[in-house]
């Protein structure tokens, strides 16, 4: 891996804290509105016992999908995505904007940062919205998505109601401590598919702009390395995120620890199981993860690009904040 410089293109300051937010959380919100059905059927998947019914046929995310769209109706599919749009914005704005402050503190005295040092500023970055905000946002969006209602019959009132009723009543019911339920393990995976993420991201874009001989790179290209750095991610920590939304959709059992839940889980998904379920929802994973990352490194590339150009024109050359 070679190393990069923390200047942007052509010898520029990297882009501000002000830059990352508002660019980071305009492309989280379009990729949470463009892939959150495939994250819903993911969870729904992820959830399903089918595999200790004996003979019961396997259920892909084609057949979970329709099956959801048949009894709760299309809108089924976005159930959860407020949670989801009310946690993207501060979500994308701190990957981002911690991203590149990890980096900069882990770049050398000439400001070249190592491939290595990408990695780490990603994880680093992963954990950090892990704990900050992504957590509490699980909770509550698998509370809501594991709930088989119709959202066509107002007769059929579901116990958590929205968003904002769902962290209400775990809040009330279970504490708290509730919505940070499973947070060691979103950390991990979130730090993981980060780390992964952004150093893949950086190679793959090193490489096309040494290959072209310029630093802005075409949007179908961005699109196409966010897509593969994206994939790889899932691929890494998949039984991590099948564990996470066993534990996160579930009360805790009173005097079990965190710990002695997770394996509680994993052993019960192994015995009853198999191995295999551990990699369950993985297909609508990738497919509502790679996609979000093309969308997002797409739309933070732009949204950046039109930002920095707009300070440049300031008096100053900074945003009047």
């Amino acid at each position: 891996m070679s190393a990069k410089s923390i200047q942007g293109p052509r010898g520029k300051k990297p882009a501000s804290a002000a830059t990352n937010l508002i660019a980071g959380g305009g492309a989280g919100m379009m990729e949470a509105l463009v892939c959150h059905p495939l994250d819903t059927i993911k969870v729904r998947m992820q959830l399903s016992r089918r595999a200790r019914a004996p003979g019961a046929p396997k259920r892909g995310f084609l057949k979970t999908g329709s099956e959801i769209v048949k009894r709760e109706t299309a809108l089924g599919l976005y159930k959860g995505l407020g949670a989801v749009l009310t946690g993207i914005v501060p979500k994308m704005a701190i990957r981002f904007t911690s991203y590149e402050w990890y980096k900069q503190m882990l770049a050398d005295k000439d400001g070249m940062v190592t491939g290595q040092s990408t990695f780490l500023a990603g994880l680093a970055a992963g954990v950090t919205e892990a704990v900050a905000v992504v957590t509490p946002m699980e909770v509550v969006k698998i509370r809501l998505q594991a709930q088989h209602h119709s959202m066509a019959d107002p007769l059929d009132i579901p116990k958590y109601r929205n968003a904002a009723h769902a962290m209400y009543t775990v809040i009330r019911e279970e504490g708290a401590g509730a919505l940070y339920r499973g947070v060691s393990l979103t950390a991990l995976r979130q730090g993981s598919n980060q780390a992964v993420n952004f150093t893949a991201y950086s190679e793959f874009r090193a490489a096309l702009q040494n290959y072209h001989g310029m630093t802005d790179l075409p949007s179908y290209e961005t699109m196409l390395i966010g897509l593969v750095s994206g994939a790889m991610g899932p691929l890494s920590n998949a039984p991590i995120d099948t564990i996470k939304t066993r534990l996160q959709k579930t009360p805790a059992e009173p005097g079990q620890t965190a710990l002695g839940r997770i394996m509680t889980i994993s052993r019960d998904i192994w015995k009853h199981e198999g191995s295999r379920s551990f990699y369950k929802g993985i297909t609508p994973r990738i497919m509502r993860v790679a996609p979000g990352q093309a969308v997002t490194f797409t739309v933070y590339e732009y949204l950046k690009g039109v930002l920095e150009k707009g300070r440049e024109m300031l008096p100053g050359g900074k945003y009047e904040e």
